[in-house]
């Protein structure tokens, strides 16, 4: 256990958890704040980064001035509490964002405040920009979670933004006060990765019309040249939740949550699958050019989709995508803590009782082909459903001669309408 915990140090100084990566910003900014006066601790989330050096992290920031550094890995509670949460919510940002950034920024908050009061800090701090929407993911879940916190946002800190105008400034910095710089050229586009997805922006792709590069894709290959056998799996589902996913023609399966979604990225994502290149709308009202690769996400909500489609009654399922809309919306602006996204969360749960049962999927480059699907709670009847089955069998009493009233009265409202506009239209 750290001696710092639940401690004061002997110079007095106000205590700051900084959201710390070991990137050029966040090193720059725990210098700034250390110069500020502040004792600054950083955190650093494992959230399934690919290829982070967790250990070379935290001594860096120690070499930087931090009295303490924190790495936490979060993947386990990520997958558990927030990507199965989506998954089981088929959240979706206006029609086409699996949220892999949004649903990320909650699970971070959450510890980091935790760290806070376990430190006695009186302020958190992060290296979002002043323009996105991370910013305000961060400051509501803290607000949330701990009102009394103030959270410092340096890049909305006129003096900070005065003495940093661009990259040049912050390295001359860096050389000033001897804070390492990583020597590999930097990227044209600033990437946010995670185990659920990794996103691509800003840069090159500020440009609408400016292609990706194949070689910044890290999570799947080029549909193009995903395998051309393709590959069969079974996913399945209880409660709306995935419990296991099994590749057909090796039979391996995994069942542990971290390892159901590793096991679909890794499967999905060499069969191509999961790569969106959009433009979407930020809470800020700025609209946002941004490439994704979400594969597991993609696999494991195609397949809760369709398992719904044989398990959820009929008016169940339309509230549940009204609620799914509001879902994606309130985790998109930030507000995962809020009683309204409580209320939802809890609705959906409700929703997904009976949830439960298989599918089965083809990927091939690039897609998702659902083939089959079972469930001991199916809703369908091949009976009910059969052409060839006057009535649905002995279990149903459904008469087709019954459809004529049906028609007939849903009707009634549309001759209404149409008799109403033909005379305000002079009788045409």
């Amino acid at each position: 256990m750290s001696s710092f915990k639940k401690q004061k140090t002997d110079s007095g100084k106000e205590r700051v958890v900084l959201a710390y990566s070991g990137g050029l910003d966040t090193s720059v900014i725990l210098k700034w704040l250390s110069e500020k006066g502040y004792d600054v601790i950083c955190f650093c989330a494992n959230v399934g980064q690919q290829g982070e050096d967790f250990t070379a992290v935290k001594n860096k920031a120690l070499a930087c001035g931090a009295i303490e550094c924190i790495c936490t890995d979060l993947r386990s509670e990520f997958v558990k509490e927030y990507v199965f949460e989506s998954i089981k919510c088929n959240a979706l940002y206006e029609g086409r964002y699996l949220l892999g950034t949004s649903i990320a920024r909650p699970c971070i908050a959450k510890e980091q405040i935790r760290i806070a009061r376990e430190f006695g800090a009186k302020f958190v701090s992060h290296g979002a920009t002043g323009k996105g929407n991370d910013q305000v993911r961060f400051e509501m879940c803290a607000q949330s979670l701990a009102p009394d916190i103030v959270t410092i946002a340096p890049w909305r800190d006129p003096e900070f933004i005065e003495s940093f105008k661009g990259r040049k400034d912050l390295l001359a910095y860096c050389t000033k006060y001897s804070i390492p710089v990583d020597a590999k050229p930097k990227a044209n586009y600033s990437i946010d990765e995670n185990l659920y997805h990794t996103s691509y922006e800003s840069g090159m792709l500020e440009d609408a019309m400016t292609s990706p590069d194949e070689s910044m894709f890290k999570m799947t290959t080029d549909p193009r040249k995903a395998p051309e056998a393709g590959e069969k799996v079974r996913i399945e589902f209880l409660k709306g939740v995935p419990v296991k996913i099994t590749t057909l023609k090796d039979g391996v399966s995994k069942t542990d949550p971290l390892e159901i979604f590793l096991y679909a990225n890794e499967v999905a994502g060499r069969n191509g699958v999961g790569r969106i290149d959009i433009v979407e709308n930020r809470f800020v009202g700025i609209k946002s050019r941004g490439v994704y690769e979400t594969p597991g996400g993609t696999l494991l909500r195609e397949a809760h989709l369709d398992l719904e489609g044989i398990t959820m009654d009929r008016e169940v399922k339309r509230i549940s995508e009204t609620m799914s809309l509001e879902f994606s919306r309130l985790c998109y602006n930030g507000f995962w803590f809020a009683p309204e996204m409580d209320l939802v969360r809890n609705t959906l749960q409700y929703a997904q009782k009976d949830v439960e049962g298989s599918v089965e999927i083809d990927l091939y480059k690039g897609n998702v082909f659902i083939t089959g699907r079972e469930s001991i709670k199916s809703l369908y009847s091949a009976d009910l459903a059969s052409m060839d089955i006057e009535g649905g069998g002995a279990d149903f009493d459904y008469q087709p001669a019954d459809s004529q009233g049906f028609i007939r009265i849903n009707s009634v409202r549309l001759k209404v309408y149409s008799a109403l506009q033909k005379k305000l239209n002079g009788g045409k």
